[in-house]
């Protein structure tokens, strides 16, 4: 069975001195790239939003980052302006390998925000990433990054509901942890069959 490692995510915008900081998240470069020889295929993900996005709280009147809205896809949270595209905070963390098989952007569409590898937030719209994986052949996917809470869980639950064998590797990922959001995405992330390790 082949098995992937999927890279969420590891940009300058969700490390330290970024837009949107995730706590230690330059800590976890060195063991990502640690980890990478020892799989058979390495994608990253990228987040990749132009500038205006909906998803930022500057996009909405009277809003503030954090605060929740409601999108034709469901409740969103309004973030920080973040990984723009073309733009520094956009860029990988200088220090991480990015030599792997591919590079999946998403969020590029401005009208709707993308968490999971897999899918848009309306969970109907897919990235491509599944068509890829199945051309691979591959079955078998652990996953680190950023942040635990949102764009790791959500590929990680994604993955689970497609058939893949899913694990992450939580001592390579950080969270945001948003009002206790941490605990609820690891519960989520064990109903759904994935490994925590």
């Amino acid at each position: 069975m082949t098995h992937a490692l999927i890279v969420i995510d590891v940009q300058n915008d969700f490390c330290p001195g970024g837009a949107l900081a995730v706590p230690g998240g330059d800590e976890i470069v060195a063991p990502i790239n640690a980890m990478m020889p020892d799989f058979d295929a390495v994608i990253l993900t990228q987040d990749w939003h132009p500038a205006g996005h909906s998803s930022f709280a500057s996009s909405h009147a009277g809003k503030n980052p954090y605060d929740m809205t409601e999108m034709p896809y469901g409740p969103q949270v309004l973030w920080p302006d973040h990984c723009v595209q073309g733009t520094n905070g956009a860029a990988f963390h200088a220090n991480l390998r990015t030599d792997g098989d591919l590079i999946l952007r998403k969020g590029f569409r401005s009208n709707i925000d993308s968490y999971s590898a897999f899918f848009e937030n309306d969970q109907t719209t897919p990235t491509g990433l599944e068509g890829y994986l199945r051309t691979r052949e591959i079955e078998r996917l652990t996953l680190v990054g950023l942040a635990t809470d949102f764009c790791v869980y959500y590929s990680a639950v994604d993955a689970a509901r497609l058939g893949f064998d899913v694990s992450v590797q939580m001592r390579a990922c950080r969270a945001i942890n948003l009002d206790g959001s941490l605990a609820s995405a690891e519960t989520a992330m064990k109903d759904a069959g994935v490994r925590l390790i």
